[in-house]
């Protein structure tokens, strides 16, 4: 393994690593085959994305030299060969994977069919499909006659074709198609036989079809290859503060398109002229991470394989309205009683939804701020706002153009709110908006009452349904003093973030983060030097900062327990001698996706407890508005310490984060009952009593 220059691990191969428990899912027989295959989506939707963004940032570090600065990288250049070698190594993983689940697919009577193994019937079908529904999608390029070849789109997969003639045969033409996975199913079921299912990919439909295709211009031999090529996706936005962030990101947007090659991927049988042809056409050089694969790419379309297919398919549990906000009744006049914590996805995102439709019919409520980060498709989120709008109310709505993958969405959604007489503003210049939080103001009887939420994750009720979070439903005076604080910077930002300093009780990115979780841990240590019992429990998506690692280190070396909870990057070295066994920590790859950030600081059997919306990386704790949120609610706080002590005890899906980041699974000890810690808690929470 490469090592950083510093006492941390390289988050990149970090990162691989956390793809790599990823496929052990896909890898995992006692996983159904459907969400075997769902995982091998995931895997290769993560690895897309690993390329756009970190590969991409690397290869421009490579091209700056001495001049680049990024954090824990010392190498770049031997970082991406490393990658190389890894990605490597896991594709031949990968197509092992693919392949024993095939065999378990015909175990099941499922068939994945290339177009050179159709019946007749079967064959008469995919014609006329193809003639009804693909023809009028494809658009054929004739490379060798073009002086530029078009830009080849990212996310898509193309066939690259070789035509011949036998009665010429020296003619030989090459074409480019692009498979229209946008508008058309990538899986389409066949005609099959009684007790089985057959299916062909779309990409053999138009295997099948060339002949009709080429056939006219006096072809009659076909051959056919997927390829695929990954752009670097960062949006190089000028920060000329002069210009418009809407005109920058639609700039940025564009550019994109046209992003450097970061990865191509092909068949590994393609024929080598061909492979070399596209090559240099592509203006691809040996540093682009040329990755040869199998017949198939893009499997990101796995994630939606069809699931009409399985019969003994166990779905996951519906989530159940918290006990508390169960309707009808006045979510408002709940909060006003206790606060409440919703536990996502075990707990129903409706309540949320919920409270912003009765603000926006509450005679008495005034206004509305809220921050948007990722929404759904159909968002109920901003359809509440936009009727609260109608009513009368006083709308801000922070919205994050920004957030990678999701700028033209947002865009569209910035325009449909303004249009509607929503007040939008659009967030920090050269910083995200990545806070969830929101208040409501009402007055009721010449008496102003306030109203908060502050969420570990987006506000978007389709990801509510399988990301893990929570969500913290609260009047406490302190909190909302502290969130208006926040809009209040927001709407009127200045050079220099001084709005934030005067927050009080909520720890704020990018001013006192990182310094209020270094004290809490500095308090932990000073604790186990008077030979007291400390302890810290940290959960994350990603640890990779290092001045909190250093002194995790620190309190490891001091004797306080040390447990931690890291889906993703673990840019932490566990095991050192000095560390006495204090410092552990563990990933959970699952049915849901772990995504809260929950951090509990013992404090001499007074835990002070937090969630937040940042992980511990250098983006979210200097370059992005976050917030971390205390929880004072004694009973909301052994609520949350028991999810964190079960998941701390999993040991199916668990896998010990040891400095060789080598994914071993967590052993169950002898006479130690199995612990699933998603079914665990979904079970401790549906049979948990609450009283107002």
């Amino acid at each position: 393994m490469i090592k950083s220059s510093k006492q941390t691990i390289i988050r990149d191969i970090s990162w691989l690593a956390f793809n790599a428990r990823v496929l052990q899912e896909a890898n995992d027989p006692t996983n159904h085959i459907h969400d075997r295959l769902r995982f091998l989506g995931i895997f290769s939707n993560n690895l897309d994305e690993f390329f756009r963004v970190r590969v991409a940032a690397l290869n421009k570090m490579v091209l700056l030299g001495k001049a680049a600065k990024m954090h824990l990288e010392a190498n770049p250049d031997k970082i991406l060969k490393k990658i190389q070698q890894t990605v490597i190594t896991q594709q031949a993983e990968f197509d092992a994977t693919y392949s024993d689940i095939i065999a378990e697919l015909e175990k099941k009577h499922v068939y994945i069919k290339n177009e050179r193994q159709l019946s007749k019937k079967q064959k008469d079908f995919v014609t006329r499909y193809f003639d009804e529904k693909v023809r009028t999608q494809l658009i054929p390029l004739m490379i060798e006659t073009m002086p530029q070849i078009p830009l080849l789109r990212d996310k898509s997969i193309y066939l690259a074709c070789i035509l011949g003639s036998t009665r010429e045969s020296m003619v030989q033409r090459y074409a480019l198609i692009e498979i229209p996975t946008k508008v058309l199913p990538r899986f389409v079921i066949l005609p099959s036989e009684e007790g089985r299912t057959d299916v062909v990919l779309l990409e053999d439909i138009i295997r099948l079809n060339l002949p009709g295709l080429f056939a006219p211009f006096g072809f009659d031999k076909f051959l056919g290859y997927i390829i695929k090529v990954t752009r670097d996706a960062e949006l190089d936005i000028d920060n000329d503060v002069t210009t418009n962030i809407m005109d920058a990101l639609a700039k940025g947007l564009k550019n994109r398109k046209h992003g450097r090659a970061t990865r191509f991927v092909y068949d590994r049988h393609i024929d080598p002229s061909l492979l070399n042809y596209l090559v240099r056409r592509l203006g691809l050089t040996k540093k682009d991470n040329h990755i040869p694969g199998g017949r198939i790419h893009n499997f990101k379309d796995f994630i939606d394989f069809p699931a009409s297919i399985f019969n003994d398919l166990h779905h996951r549990p519906e989530p159940f309205v918290h006990p508390l906000l169960k309707q009808p009744c006045r979510i408002m006049e709940v909060i006003e009683k206790k606060d409440v914590m919703l536990h996502l996805p075990y707990h129903s995102f409706d309540s949320v939804i919920d409270l912003l439709r009765e603000a926006a019919i509450d005679p008495f409520v005034q206004s509305i701020r809220i921050t948007c980060y990722r929404l759904a498709k159909n968002s109920k989120i901003i359809n509440a706002l936009i009727n609260a709008v109608r009513n009368g109310k006083e709308v801000t709505v922070v919205i994050e153009l920004r957030a990678r993958f999701d700028e033209e969405a947002n865009l569209r959604w910035k325009e449909q709110l303004e249009e509607e007489g929503v007040k939008v503003v659009l967030g920090i210049h050269d910083m995200k908006v990545h806070a969830k939080i929101c208040v409501i103001k009402k007055r009721e009887f010449n008496r102003i009452k306030q109203y908060a939420f502050v969420s570990t994750g987006n506000l978007n009720e389709n990801t509510a349904r399988y990301y893990g979070d929570h969500c913290l439903l609260t009047t406490n005076k302190n909190i909302i003093a502290d969130i208006n604080r926040v809009f209040d910077y927001l709407e009127n930002p200045t050079q220099k973030p001084t709005g934030l300093r005067n927050c009080k009780t909520l720890p704020v990115s990018p001013i006192s983060m990182r310094s209020v979780m270094l004290s809490l841990i500095e308090k932990e240590i000073k604790i186990a030097k008077r030979k007291k019992p400390a302890f810290v429990i940290i959960k994350l998506n990603s640890l990779v900062d290092e001045a909190l690692i250093e002194q995790l280190y620190a309190a490891a070396k001091a004797g306080v327990d040390v447990r931690m909870v890291i889906r993703g990057i673990c840019c932490a070295y566990t095991e050192q001698k000095s560390f006495k066994g204090h410092l552990n920590a563990l990933s959970i790859i699952d049915d849901y996706l772990e995504h809260a950030r929950v951090f509990v600081f013992g404090n001499e059997k007074n835990p002070q407890v937090f969630i937040s919306s940042a992980d511990w990386m250098v983006r979210n704790l200097d370059h992005r508005v976050e917030v971390a949120c205390p929880v004072y609610d004694k009973e909301i706080q052994a609520e949350l310490i028991e999810i964190l002590n079960i998941q701390l005890a999993e040991n199916v899906k668990g896998r010990i984060l040891d400095n060789e980041q080598s994914n071993n699974y967590v052993q169950r000890q002898e006479n130690m009952p199995e612990v699933r810690s998603q079914e665990a808690i979904y079970k401790y929470l549906s049979n948990k009593q609450y009283k107002l």
